[in-house]
């Protein structure tokens, strides 16, 4: 599809944030970043908010072209067996953590092309059986308001994405995964050992997922902004 000669936008479900509160909205919302949202119709898609309710996830996702998996706060231990909780753990929301795992295993069930932003990767993650480490060990080695290098395994999607081995990367997390989930593999690495990109190479349709913030300059490094534009790229064939 070419963006510039097709009226029809692919529709990208992004799952919506539940938010306390909202400045202009008064009371509490659901919300989604607006860089995030800019970066996919930049791409040609047409991004749609989606309500984080359970139940009726298959019919709902059948009048999607692709999903996006955003980041978000953290979740919760239990959802991968772990029995204690570190005091960095935050906003954690029961609701949204369901959704978002039945969505993952959905839209990968589905084939759906499927790109997975920080929160999105550990989901994605988890849902396939992995863990995650809560906290990486606190200032100094967290990854939040980091940008650093990545460099990109050979032949992944995610390299033919990025259109680079190296990707300068924008991050805020404090959490990372520790084992991963049944099928995946890592595709990127930080310098300290992070895993900062996987793929699922027996996946039955486009998938990458990245734990940094590719909407945090996709505005200005094309790399990033090819992320977006390989997700819309995949889920053209199917208008």
């Amino acid at each position: 599809m070419s963006r510039t000669s097709s009226p029809v936008r692919p529709l990208v479900a992004i799952p919506a944030r539940f938010s306390a509160t909202t400045s202009a909205l008064r009371y509490a919302a659901e919300v989604n970043a607006r860089a995030l949202i800019e970066a996919v119709w930049r791409a040609g898609g047409e991004p749609v908010s989606l309500h984080p309710a359970p139940g009726e996830l298959p019919g709902r996702l059948a009048r999607f072209d692709g999903v996006l998996l955003p980041g978000g706060g953290d979740l919760a231990p239990h959802r991968y067996g772990a029995t204690d909780v570190h005091a960095g753990v935050y906003d954690v929301d029961a609701a949204q953590d369901d959704f978002d795992l039945a969505l993952a295993r959905h839209a990968l069930d589905l084939g759906l092309p499927l790109l997975a932003i920080c929160r999105g990767l550990q989901v994605v993650n988890v849902a396939l059986g992995g863990t995650l480490e809560q906290d990486m060990g606190g200032p100094g080695r967290e990854h939040r308001h980091r940008v650093h290098p990545v460099p990109v395994r050979r032949g992944t999607l995610l390299e033919r994405a990025l259109g680079a081995e190296k990707a300068e990367v924008s991050c805020y997390h404090h959490q990372r995964v520790d084992r991963t989930g049944a099928g995946l593999t890592v595709t990127a690495r930080a310098a300290d050992g992070t895993v900062e990109g996987l793929e699922l190479p027996d996946a039955p349709g486009w998938f990458t997922a990245v734990q940094w913030h590719p909407e945090d300059t996709a505005h200005a490094d094309p790399a990033q902004q090819g992320l977006f534009d390989a997700l819309v790229r995949a889920c053209a064939p199917s208008r």
